[in-house]
């Protein structure tokens, strides 16, 4: 087979329903040209069907879109009229209702205008991939397989990819790299069975949580605060996560489970509760409707009380016992701090997670190739922080056994069935240094040898999972460590929480360029999970400014000026390689780079004005630089004003791409869409410079500045917004100062300056500002919130 990133350069989606859609939005984020088909209209324009889903996407939230060129991409077709431009796409997905039938009867209308080397997918979330192949010609059953995209396609990472009986594994490998590199999805190949992987685990865990709640009688808002963070789930729990996909679709992949799984001894329990059923009948389907489990009452949260059949505030808390227990990060004294509590909030964590492991293992041999690809797309799927065997293995394998041979016996787990003989064979979990237990074959399975994985350096693996990695260690402080991986370029990692920017880790920054000028090629910056930074170290920069010392606050920003710098002029090439927030003096760092690898899930932003302050380590000066760059010696005022709204806003880019698009990024930076590919292409990059024959910048000694009569403009623009009640008398204070700053202070507009003269302005409106009240009002409500004040 060709490489597969050249194999499928052009693609279609059928279907503009709401996944349909959206998976083809993703195609045209990664720049692979889409058509998208939908039913003609009955009237008008026959195009209006698959108008009016690509114009709806642009309301729904979070945006499918990474950027606004991306629509380019996504060419809105219909099946009556346009069917022959199928012949050139190298792979159609097909993503209509999940009808049988229907998806027949719409193969046997486009099969004929396929290409003989076309890739032909359905998307399902459960059909049977081997009874929808058998509406095809037996030449395509060959080209042909689910995949299983999870909604929103392009935030969740995971896609399940299923083989029909005849799919041909040189086609499934083909896309297994394309999902994996261009579209950056974590794949798992998934066995032909109901519901796949992630929703027959993801389902079946929403049931026992739904079971043991009415078993124990417990409140729905209680409930979600039992099955959130606590236990390594998302914020969303349970009955929060129903109302967002919609209680109407859940109880459609129950009852689809309860019929397809005739003979799975859990099948009793596929079955919505009563009041469950009784919402879905009045409407009330969760967030699409306004109202399900939950819904606003003007400012308040009220939750159904399913005993009254009625709504109350949200007001139900966690026992205290209970809470010291969820907070506690290790699942074996976890499990042995429930195990003692006699109390019903303890039993229901305890029911839902042995029943989980339960029917895990029971059904592995059936559903999935190993325990990995399980706890992976769970993890991936669901956002759990663990996977369910991952959680059972920690907490003490045989512990957890014995736990439930108990239950099993003394019949109080859900179901009566016997665990499988391998799980107490000895063994102390199903993770280890030979790869994962498939109780299919019998034996520890190895990761996938795919050529794509060669390009993660830091695949997102098991808890047990030997790292075969090897990396040497370089110099290693309480905030950072600078290692290798056996090669010529330095790799410099924060260990601060948030991975902010403290005193010490600017301490290990110049060190690691010291180390990288003399022994290395490059130096990379990155961090092993995201985000890349929250920005300066709040808390640090709060006890200098409160210490009452003004030449500490100046130390403190001077310091930063120096690293930006430093990572700019550095003899060595430098590359930032970022992921998930890449907020304030991290963007700083970023920007001063010599190249940035992002990835797509970048969210990039200069937010100091948030906080009342303006960028002080060489941010402005930076956007003014690259305003003059872009005027290319025309108007500045244009691209200055463009740039003095995003740092006066403290706007933040929503992906990777639209930094790019706001200059957060430049046109040479690279984007993508695997974030565990970040590392490797970095390398690349750092690696390329270097052989290029890289010579550190020199210092920009002619950057022409806006002036004083932009700046006099910017603030003019302000006090309209102050009038208007838009921004306060503080953010109109911060906004002046900045536009002072990025427009290169009382100068005549052209004047030529060094850009030490920008950093000098930085500096002194930086210290100005920290020591302003509401300033230092707002710094301390961010740090107690999390969130931003308008004082």
């Amino acid at each position: 087979m060709p490489r597969f990133e050249r194999t499928i350069q052009r693609a279609a989606v059928l279907g503009a329903g709401v996944m349909g859609a959206q998976i083809a939005a993703h195609f045209a984020n990664a720049g692979v040209p889409v058509l998208l088909y939908e039913l003609p209209a009955d009237e008008g324009d026959p195009n209006g069907n698959v108008l009016r889903a690509v114009q709806g996407m642009e309301k729904l939230k979070p945006a499918p879109y990474a950027h606004r060129a991306a629509r380019a991409a996504l060419t809105p077709l219909n099946y009556r009229e346009h069917l022959d431009r199928l012949r050139d796409c190298d792979l159609v997905i097909e993503a209509i209702t999940e009808r049988m039938d229907w998806k027949q009867a719409l193969y046997e209308q486009v099969v004929p205008h396929l290409s003989e080397a076309c890739l032909f997918a359905s998307n399902t979330s459960g059909l049977g991939i081997g009874r929808l192949s058998e509406a095809l010609p037996a030449a395509l059953r060959k080209r042909f397989c689910g995949v299983h995209f999870f909604n929103p396609p392009r935030y969740m990472h995971l896609l399940e990819l299923i083989p029909g009986p005849g799919t041909d594994s040189a086609v499934l490998d083909t896309l297994e790299g394309f999902f994996t590199t261009t579209l950056g999805k974590g794949v798992v190949r998934a066995k032909d069975t109901p519901s796949f992987i992630g929703n027959r685990v993801g389902v079946f865990s929403m049931l026992t949580v739904l079971h043991h709640a009415q078993r124990l009688g417990l409140p729905l808002d209680l409930v979600d605060k039992l099955t959130g963070p606590g236990i390594g789930h998302p914020k969303s729990a349970t009955l929060r996560t129903a109302d967002v996909v919609g209680l109407d679709t859940f109880a459609h992949v129950v009852n689809s489970m309860h019929e397809t799984l005739a003979d799975d001894p859990w099948r009793e329990h596929y079955r919505i509760p009563d009041w469950l059923q009784g919402l879905i009948d009045q409407g009330a389907l969760g967030q699409k409707s306004g109202a399900g489990v939950y819904r606003k009452s003007g400012r308040e949260l009220h939750v159904l009380d399913y005993a009254k059949g009625e709504y109350r505030r949200v007001r139900s808390a966690l026992e205290d016992p209970i809470r010291a227990v969820l907070k506690d990060r290790d699942p074996a004294s976890k499990l042995d701090a429930l195990l003692a509590l006699d109390h019903p909030q303890a039993e229901f964590l305890l029911a839902i997670h042995l029943d989980l492991f339960h029917f895990c293992a029971y059904w592995l041999g059936d559903i999935a190739h190993s325990a990995r690809d399980i706890d992976l797309a769970m993890r991936w799927g669901y956002g759990w922080q663990l996977g369910p065997f991952e959680i059972w293995q920690a907490a003490g394998w045989q512990a957890v056994a014995e736990q439930l041979q108990q239950r099993i016996g003394a019949g109080t787990a859900m179901s009566d069935a016997a665990l499988p003989d391998w799980v107490s064979d000895g063994r102390d979990g199903v993770h280890g240094a030979r790869g994962s237990w498939s109780a299919a074959h019998a034996r520890e399975v190895p990761r996938s040898s795919h050529p794509v994985y060669r390009r993660q350096a830091a695949p997102d693996r098991v808890l047990g999972e030997a790292d075969d990695t090897r990396t040497h260690t370089v110099f290693e402080t309480d905030a950072v460590r600078c290692w290798h991986a056996g090669d010529d370029i330095a790799v410099l990692s924060f260990k601060t929480r948030m991975h902010t920017v403290s005193s010490a880790v600017l301490d290990g920054i110049h060190e690691a360029l010291g180390r990288a000028v003399d022994d290395y090629q490059a130096l990379i910056l990155w961090q092993p999970t995201p985000p890349f930074s929250a920005g300066a170290d709040l808390k640090q920069a709060m006890a200098s400014a409160e210490s009452g010392e003004a030449n500490a606050v100046r130390e403190m920003v001077g310091k930063f000026q120096q690293t930006s710098l430093a990572l700019r002029h550095s003899p060595v090439p430098t590359v930032a390689a970022v992921q998930g927030m890449v907020f304030g003096g991290g963007c700083e760092f970023m920007l001063h780079c010599d190249r940035t690898v992002a990835a797509l899930e970048s969210y990039i932003g200069l937010v100091e004005a948030g906080v009342g302050l303006i960028p002080g380590a060489g941010g402005c000066k930076e956007m003014a630089l690259r305003a003059a760059d872009q005027a290319e010696g025309g108007d500045l005022f244009p691209f200055v004003a463009r740039h003095f709204e995003t740092l006066a806003l403290a706007k933040v880019a929503g992906s990777a791409l639209e930094a790019r698009e706001m200059g957060l990024l430049r046109r040479a930076d690279k984007v993508v869409f695997n974030a565990h590919e970040l590392l490797h292409v970095a390398r690349h990059e750092a690696r390329a410079l270097f052989e290029a024959g890289y010579r550190a910048p020199l210092p920009r000694t002619d950057i022409p500045v806006a002036g004083a009569s932009a700046t006099a403009s910017l603030r003019a623009r302000m006090v309209n917004m102050l009038e208007g009640g838009f921004i306060s008398e503080h953010d109109y204070h911060v906004g002046s100062a900045l536009a002072a700053v990025i427009c290169g202070g009382d100068l005549d507009p052209g004047t030529p300056v060094h850009q030490d003269w920008y950093m000098r302005l930085e500096l002194d409106t930086f210290l100005a500002l920290t020591a302003h009240p509401k300033t230092r009002e707002r710094i301390a409500h961010t740090m107690k919130t999390g969130k931003p004040l308008r004082n």
